[in-house]
């Protein structure tokens, strides 16, 4: 059996990952800086901009998949989120290949792309946007998810360690579904910076675990979004509505096809979505509406 480290239990996404790996037979070590609400395997609570926290915690692992951040640029002062989410991924990267760990996957955002935090309004150079489109961000919850992935690069290069960062869009769970879901879906003034992308955590949990159990990708840096967008539009609505002048439209997008583009984690890890909002919100289910 396999010891994984997680990191960012506690968290929005962290839980579901946690559970995914354990109920995949894996030996988990869950850690955060507080204890989970409800936790499914031995829990540590560690400060991750410690470097020797990092050792610790990492001692006798198979890999690491780290998912502690500061969630977003709006929650504390810029120079704590970017030294709090940069010096954490570094320092458990430089740990983990100081141990001799092979494997590890780390949470980047769709943020590196520029358009969310931004306090002028951005436009895509295209869409869908895949991970070849311009990073221009402006804030520095995304500059550091850029920094992070530059990290993984730095550190594959000294070591040849396995390092998948996926650049995470708007993670949804069952109490999002219930609880915020609804409001979203009818209206495209909503997420429109998110270029209206959503991704059921439990289908993050399932890339985690194969890109830890995938062999010879070196490193690797992917969107992960569900199939369809978060509105009862279809993305071409969308796009005329929020982003009129976007001309080059690069795959199609009559239906309700993401604008994140999820084709190269479905390549490179064989993964695909299992969780749509219209099977998860009261009132859209199996495609119906309210």
């Amino acid at each position: 059996m396999k010891r994984v480290v997680i990191t960012g239990t506690a968290g929005l996404l962290g839980p579901s990952v946690a559970e995914h790996f354990v109920k995949s037979g894996y030996d988990v070590l869950s850690v955060d800086v507080k204890r989970p609400v409800a936790p499914v395997a031995d829990h540590r609570i560690a400060d991750l901009t410690n470097l020797g926290e990092c050792y610790g915690i990492l001692r006798g692992a198979d890999a690491l998949v780290h998912l502690a951040a500061i969630p977003n640029a709006l929650t504390t002062t810029n120079e704590v989120t970017f030294r709090n989410n940069v010096m954490s991924t570094y320092n458990l990267l430089e740990a983990a290949d100081a141990l001799g760990i092979k494997k590890a996957v780390t949470a980047s955002s769709e943020s590196a792309y520029g358009l969310v935090f931004s306090k002028k309004r951005l436009v895509p150079q295209y869409v869908p946007i895949d991970e070849e489109h311009p990073c221009v961000p402006e804030d520095s919850y995304a500059l550091g998810k850029i920094v992070e992935e530059e990290t993984a690069r730095a550190i594959n290069r000294r070591s040849g360690m396995q390092i998948i960062a996926l650049r995470i869009g708007n993670v949804i769970t069952k109490e999002i579904y219930e609880e915020k879901f609804a409001g979203w879906c009818n209206d495209p003034n909503q997420r429109t910076v998110i270029l209206w992308s959503y991704i059921d955590a439990r289908d993050v949990a399932t890339a985690c675990r194969l890109a830890i159990e995938k062999d010879g990708l070196g490193v690797q840096v992917l969107n992960i979004a569900a199939d369809d967008n978060c509105t009862t539009l279809t993305s071409a609505e969308l796009m005329k509505h929020g982003f009129p002048e976007v001309t080059d439209i690069r795959s199609p997008i009559d239906g309700c096809q993401t604008l994140l583009s999820n084709a190269k984690i479905k390549k490179v890890l064989g993964w695909k979505p299992e969780h749509f909002w219209r099977d998860n919100v009261p009132g859209y289910k199996n495609g119906g509406s309210q």
